[in-house]
C-alpha cells in the first residue's frame, strides 16, 4: 500500500501545481490550506457512498439540498426554484439542453440559439441530443448581439443561451434583453454562469458594476454554476438551478423496463460518488458567505493588478475589459503569443493559449483565483521577462507550403496512417529512445500549426492525438 502511495506522489510530480496561484486554467485556488484540508477529509469520508439512491444515503440528499439552497440565495432565485448537483459544468449544460428538448416533444427538429462565444459544451449537447446549434455572431465587445439573437428565434427553438461571463473573453452577455426575447416567444432561456456564478454576486456586493444576469431577470429559466470553480470545492461538482420544478421535470429519467430496480436519475449519471458532494458541502460550510466575499475581493484585486501588468507592456493589450475573473490578452506583431505562452510556462505560470477564431487572432486566457493575489508581483516579473524572451525569439513561422498542404486536406478522408504522419510532423507526439510516447516540452510551433488549420482539421488532429495518448499500459496480472 505504501508503495502505491509513493508511486502516486512520484507520478504527480509531472502534473501542474494545483496550489500556489500560478496555474491560471483548469484549477481554482483559494490560497487557504485549511480549505484543502477540509475538502480532502470530507471527500475521503464519503468516497464509498453512492448518491444514486437518496433514500439509502439521506445525508448526501441533505447536503445537495443545502448546496442548492445556498446557490438560490446567490442567484436571486424565487421560492419556487429547484436545483440539482451535477459532476461539472458540462453535465449541467447537457441537462439544460436535454431538458429543453424533452419539454417540447412537438418539435421534430429542435434548435437552440447561441452566441458564437457560448461554451463548447453546448455544441457537445447538440451532438449528443440532436439539437441544432444556431450560432449568432457577437458584437465588437464580444458580447452577444441581443437583437440578432431575438431575430434568430423561430418556432423550432427550444432554448436560448447567454453567458455570465463567456469563457474565452470574460464578459457578461446582455441577459435582460436576451431573456425577454426568449420569453416573448415562450422559449426557455439558460444562463451559463458556470465560471461566474459563485463570484459575480459577490462582485456586485463589493460595488463592482455587474450587468443583470440572475433569476432577478424576467425570462431566465435556468442557470448553471460550478462549485468546483469559485466556490473552491474539489473537482467535480456543479449546480443546475431551474426557476420552478415543472421546468426541471423533463430532466429526470426513470425506467422500469427491465427486471432490476426501477432506475431513477436526476442527472446523466446513475452511480455518483458521494465524495465530491461531501467535499463541496464541507468547503461551502467552512468558507461561508463572508469568506466568499473576502475571496472574491482578493480574486478581483488580482485581476485588477494583472490587467495593470498587461497594460504596462507595450507589446500586449487586454482584449476586452473583464467583467469577472477571466482575463484575455493579445500581443502585437513583435511578440508571438504562442512563444509568450511557452515562456510564461517555463517560468512557472501556466496560461492557456486560444487559437484564432473567425476574424479574431490568437489570444492568451487567464483564469484568476484568490490564491493568485499574493503572487501578482511575481507574475509581473515573469510577464516582463517572458515578453522580452518572446520578442528576442521572433515569430513562429509556419512554412507556406505546409499551410497550403494543410488547407488542401479533407480531415474526413484521412486514415490512421495519415494522422500519425501529421501528428509527428506537427510535433504533437514523438517517441523516446525506448519507444515510449513523448510529448513536446514547448508548444509554440504546434499551436502555430494548429492555428492555420481549419476548425474541422484542428478537431480531427486533436481527436487523433487524444486517441494516441489513451492506450493501455499493460502489467503482469498473473
Amino acid at each position: 500500500m505504501t508503495d502505491a502511495i509513493q508511486r502516486l506522489a512520484a507520478l504527480q510530480t509531472r502534473d501542474l501545481p494545483v496550489h500556489g496561484g500560478r496555474t491560471l486554467a483548469y484549477v481554482y485556488d483559494s490560497g487557504d490550506p485549511e480549505v484543502d484540508r477540509v475538502a480532502r477529509e470530507a471527500v475521503a469520508a464519503y468516497a464509498a457512498s453512492n448518491a444514486l439512491d437518496p433514500t439509502a444515503f439521506p445525508s448526501l440528499l441533505q447536503m445537495e439540498n443545502e448546496l442548492v439552497g445556498f446557490a438560490c440565495g446567490l442567484l436571486d432565485a424565487p421560492a419556487s426554484a429547484v436545483g440539482t448537483v451535477t459532476s461539472g459544468g458540462t453535465e449541467s449544460i447537457l441537462l439544460a439542453v436535454q431538458g429543453a428538448r424533452d419539454s417540447r416533444p412537438d418539435v421534430v427538429r429542435p434548435r437552440m440559439v447561441l452566441p458564437a462565444t457560448a461554451h463548447a459544451a453546448f455544441h457537445k449537447a447538440a451532438h449528443y441530443f440532436g439539437v441544432e446549434a444556431f450560432l449568432v455572431p457577437v458584437g465588437p465587445d464580444f458580447r452577444a448581439d441581443a437583437a440578432a439573437m431575438a431575430d434568430a428565434i423561430d418556432d423550432d427553438t427550444v432554448l436560448v443561451v447567454a453567458s455570465a461571463p463567456s469563457y474565452a473573453h470574460g464578459v457578461v452577455d446582455p441577459v435582460t434583453e436576451i431573456a425577454a426575447a426568449a420569453a416573448a416567444r415562450g422559449v426557455r432561456c439558460h444562463v451559463d454562469a458556470c465560471i461566474g456564478g459563485w463570484v459575480l454576486p459577490y462582485a456586485a456586493r463589493l460595488g463592482r458594476p455587474v450587468p443583470p444576469w440572475t433569476f432577478a431577470v424576467e425570462g431566465v429559466t435556468s442557470i448553471s454554476v460550478d462549485t468546483h470553480k469559485y466556490a473552491y470545492a474539489p473537482k467535480g461538482t456543479s449546480l443546475l438551478l431551474h426557476r420552478d420544478a415543472a421546468l426541471r421535470k423533463p430532466q429526470f429519467f426513470a425506467s422500469a423496463a427491465w427486471p432490476g430496480y426501477t432506475m431513477l436519475n436526476a442527472t446523466t449519471q446513475s452511480t455518483r460518488s458521494g465524495g465530491p458532494v461531501a467535499g463541496t458541502w464541507a468547503v461551502v460550510e467552512h468558507i461561508g458567505d463572508d469568506g466568499y466575499l473576502a475571496l472574491a475581493d482578493r480574486a478581483l484585486a488580482a485581476v485588477d493588478a494583472i490587467v495593470a501588468c498587461i497594460e504596462g507592456e507595450p507589446a500586449l493589450r487586454v482584449v476586452v475589459a473583464p467583467d469577472s475573473t477571466l482575463v484575455t490578452l493579445a500581443t502585437d506583431a513583435s511578440c508571438d503569443p504562442f512563444t509568450l505562452t511557452d515562456e510564461l510556462v517555463s517560468r512557472g505560470w501556466y496560461v492557456q493559449p486560444q487559437l484564432s477564431f473567425g476574424d479574431a487572432g490568437p489570444s492568451i486566457h487567464l483564469s484568476v483565483s484568490a490564491g493568485t493575489h499574493a503572487h501578482v508581483e511575481e507574475f509581473a516579473s515573469a510577464l516582463s521577462a517572458s515578453v522580452a524572451a518572446a520578442q528576442a525569439a521572433g515569430p513562429v513561422a509556419v512554412d507556406p507550403g505546409v499551410v497550403g498542404f494543410i488547407e488542401a486536406l479533407d480531415p474526413t478522408a484521412l486514415g490512421d496512417d495519415d494522422f500519425d504522419g501529421l501528428l509527428a510532423a506537427s510535433g504533437l507526439v514523438g517517441e523516446s529512445a525506448d519507444g515510449e510516447l513523448e510529448l513536446p516540452s514547448r508548444m509554440a510551433e504546434v499551436n502555430a500549426m494548429l492555428d492555420v488549420a481549419s476548425p474541422a482539421m484542428r478537431e480531427a488532429l486533436l481527436v487523433a492525438f487524444l486517441d494516441r495518448l489513451q492506450r493501455p499500459v499493460r502489467t503482469d496480472v498473473r
